[in-house]
């Protein structure tokens, strides 16, 4: 089976620590090459790649015939143009989430990935771990009964005014850059899509919302979540029926934050609990793609799925613009 050879756009930090070494670790994948217009950015990604190729700019990386597929993690506003180029240019993508502001702008990367014949994903990491696939096959199976209520919570602490969360003509914000996680998780377990979000509650600072209260109804749950770039750091996720409690305790940055923890409790007041603590949702996620790459396989994570996590996102930000 043919290796996808990679290339980075952005030597950024999250790129540095997660995505490239993870590229680097998995299977039928090879880091080629990295763009960069700061040479010794390049020194952190060649510490684990010595053999990494550097690009001056992002153009002659997406000239390189060498390339078969990109990771670009760009600030949130040059998401679709790169994604574009790089399509153009006839590589494979992998952006980072929100690969888009606004729900319309898939669209056009919807058409761009159709007419290129390319795979075009948002990185939208957790689909890939067993954890929530564990979720949504309890969920949708019974474990719980009927489903009566989806509570999710996701914080961190970071009011640096340099960083581009915090920097709104950059699309910075707590709900582009975690909401995303919130909302699109309770899809992924239900499969279910958001009926009305009636409730809102969103705080501004220099143009980026740094918290929100949110309340939704789904067609046969209600659902609440709370998310924060101004809070001590927490994430869980409780899926509560009518004869059970299924509860993810590190859902998002699994084995970062904490240990990986399913736990589930039935009516009979039995507890079980699943752990995964050798899996790296990141390798995982660039396996899945190399995997879809080279056979034509299913991608967990296609951008229809990410088009209604941002239709959800849409919804929240004009409830909660209106509310004020």
């Amino acid at each position: 089976m043919t290796v996808v050879r990679w290339g980075v756009l952005g030597a950024a930090k999250f790129a540095k620590e997660h995505m490239a070494p993870a590229i680097h670790a998995a299977r039928g994948a090879k880091l080629v090459a990295l763009a960069t217009g700061t040479p010794e950015k390049a020194a952190g990604f060649q510490a684990f790649a010595p053999d990494l190729k550097v690009h001056e700019t992002y153009d002659t990386l997406l000239d390189d015939p060498e390339i078969d597929a990109v990771y670009i993690p760009l600030p949130n506003h040059l998401h679709v143009p790169w994604s574009l180029k790089a399509l153009a240019a006839g590589k494979h993508v992998l952006c980072e989430k929100p690969i888009t502001l606004q729900a319309g702008q898939f669209d056009e990367l919807i058409a761009a990935r159709n007419a290129s014949g390319k795979l075009l994903a948002e990185a939208y990491m957790i689909v890939h771990h067993p954890q929530w696939q564990r979720a949504r096959a309890l969920v949708q199976g019974g474990a719980i009964d009927k489903l009566v209520h989806v509570d999710a919570t996701f914080s961190y602490y970071n009011d640096d005014a340099d960083n581009v969360r915090n920097q709104a003509d950059l699309g910075g914000g707590g709900l582009p850059d975690i909401g995303v996680y919130t909302f699109g998780g309770a899809r992924f377990v239900t499969g279910q899509e958001p009926v009305s979000v009636p409730y809102a509650k969103l705080r501004f600072e220099n143009g980026v919302d740094v918290f929100a209260q949110v309340a939704a109804d789904f067609p046969d749950f209600t659902y609440a979540a709370t998310v924060s770039m101004r809070m001590f750091p927490r994430q869980e996720v409780v899926f509560h029926g009518e004869k059970g409690v299924l509860r993810l305790d590190c859902p998002f940055n699994a084995n970062v934050f904490g240990p990986a923890t399913l736990t589930l409790e039935n009516a009979d007041m039995s507890v079980t609990t699943e752990r995964w603590p050798g899996v790296n949702q990141y390798v995982l996620q660039v396996e899945n793609f190399c995997k879809s790459v080279q056979t034509g396989a299913d991608y967990p994570c296609p951008l229809e799925f990410s088009r209604g996590t941002q239709e959800m996102m849409d919804m929240v930000f004009a409830t909660g613009k209106a509310s004020q």
